[in-house]
């Protein structure tokens, strides 16, 4: 006699797991390189992926636990590569603080007034992704530049990926980071190289935040429109797909919350997970869609677990060659900015706007102290205004 297969018990648990390993392994790069360009000490920068791992932790099990879907929150990436090209704002490492708690403050705006989130929502997907786009340029070309200036550090960690493309894609940029951990030891032992003289326990370092107009207009209103137009709404069309309606005013309130609460110690943004949350909400994860909230939660204690290794991902990032982490970066934004770039071009009506906003974005150009991305996004609209008026 058959019948239905009793659910394991443990599938669901082993796939948060495999979402909270691929998530911080893939971008952690990402991050560092992100809170260092815009003032970071190398402590500072591990408070920051730590207090991240926590807040967005707690926040996937809250979501999971309270409303019984898979949702996991995760951290900006595309933030943290905007903070990558940004670089230093006047005021330095406080006023990087400063914009992340406004950023959080404009996140929970959003859940709380439903008019921003509408005005948020009539900028052109083309404008904002063309905007993506050109923030992650200058990142992806690394892994390009490395190959020339350091091949015997970053070619293993290139044919690693490649070979993992082709036989084990969810693993790529993973074991691309465990061969670039491998060419560190290497690296270390044959030149006696060492990591700064600090702790590999975590911990946190809390900055008081203060405010300049670069701060506000090049890191706070970039983070925050990068941050909800290409993770958070992204993330509730990929739950939608599988059949889950995230509710949007609570994910806003958890995420706003722990960007705020995680502001001061280093953490520049938390949000719904988009490209991710497709490990724990889909029907691998658990054939029952009632039980895959376990996968939320599960994703949520393994991120804070891996909290733990923040500091020790630091120091590895310190004794690196200097081409090496940025290329693992890079590789690791292959997939963001390809989608970016589709989607900035798909429509021939919004095409010439979303060229110009890629090119502004990609430029690096810093005016009255304002990034490129803050420009990017006004030439952008411009151009479309322009256009559509003559049209």
């Amino acid at each position: 006699m058959t019948g239905t297969p009793r659910p394991s018990a443990t599938r669901p648990i082993v796939a948060g797991i495999v979402t909270a390993l691929v998530g911080v392994t893939s971008t952690f790069a990402v991050v560092l390189t992100g809170l260092g360009a815009v003032g970071a000490t190398p402590a500072q920068a591990a408070s920051g992926l730590l207090v991240l791992c926590l807040t967005m932790g707690l926040a996937s099990i809250f979501l999971a636990w309270r409303y019984r879907m898979p949702i996991t929150v995760a951290w900006s990436t595309p933030g943290a590569a905007v903070l990558a090209t940004t670089g230093l704002v006047d005021g330095g490492w406080s006023a990087a603080v400063g914009a992340f708690l406004l950023s959080a403050g404009l996140i929970l705006l959003t859940a709380l007034w439903p008019r921003l989130g509408a005005l948020i929502a009539r900028i052109p997907p083309s404008i904002a992704q063309a905007m993506l786009a050109g923030v992650l340029l200058p990142l992806c070309v690394a892994p390009v530049t490395g190959l020339v200036t350091q091949p015997w550090a970053v070619a293993p960690v290139v044919v690693v990926w490649l070979a993992c493309i082709r036989w084990a894609p969810r693993w790529a940029v993973p074991l691309a980071f465990v061969a670039a951990a491998t060419v560190v030891g290497v690296y270390a032992v044959s030149t006696g190289g060492h990591a700064e003289a600090t702790s590999l326990v975590p911990s946190l370092q809390f900055t008081a935040p203060t405010l300049s107009w670069g701060a506000v207009l090049g890191i706070a209103l970039p983070l925050f429109l990068v941050t909800m137009a290409s993770q958070n709404v992204p993330g509730v069309a990929i739950m939608r797909s599988f059949g889950y309606e995230v509710p949007w005013r609570p994910a806003m309130l958890a995420t706003g919350i722990g960007t705020a609460l995680g502001a001061s110690a280093g953490g520049h943004a938390i949000n719904l997970a988009a490209i991710s949350a497709a490990l724990a909400a889909a029907p691998d994860a658990e054939p029952d869609p009632r039980r895959r909230w376990i996968a939320g939660v599960s994703t949520g204690v393994s991120g804070i677990v891996l909290g733990g290794l923040s500091a020790a991902l630091v120091a590895l990032v310190v004794v690196a060659p200097e081409a090496l982490i940025p290329a693992v970066a890079g590789i690791a934004l292959f997939g963001a900015f390809g989608a970016a770039v589709q989607q900035a071009i798909d429509d021939p009506g919004e095409r010439l706007p979303a060229v110009v906003t890629f090119l502004v974005a990609a430029s690096g150009i810093a005016v009255f102290g304002v990034g490129a991305a803050f420009w990017a996004l006004l030439a952008g609209l411009l151009v479309r205004a322009v256009t559509h008026r003559r049209t």
